[in-house]
């Protein structure tokens, strides 16, 4: 799911709410909602932006060492397999 907002929006967000703005207030005047809004504190409270840029950077470098780790062992299951056969 594509997400609407940036991480520089969404600190941008935390940092109004710390700034004393109401949450409810804040979720309709943003349009999200407000578990949104606490999911978002949970992952970004207390950062800053480039923390947010690295933190998505590292996050899509996980997930593409967590695809070529579970091809390479399908590939030695397979190998396992084949050799088993003869």
């Amino acid at each position: 799911m594509k997400n609407r907002y940036t991480e520089e929006q969404i600190i941008g967000f935390l940092r109004e709410a710390d700034a004393g703005l109401p949450v409810k207030e804040l979720c309709r005047k943003h349009g999200f909602s407000e578990p949104s809004y606490y999911a978002w504190k949970a992952k970004f409270g207390g950062m800053n932006v480039s923390d947010a840029q690295r933190l998505k950077t590292l996050e899509a470098e996980n997930t593409k060492l967590k695809k070529l780790l579970a091809n390479s062992m399908l590939e030695i299951d397979a190998m396992r397999e084949v050799l088993k056969g003869k």
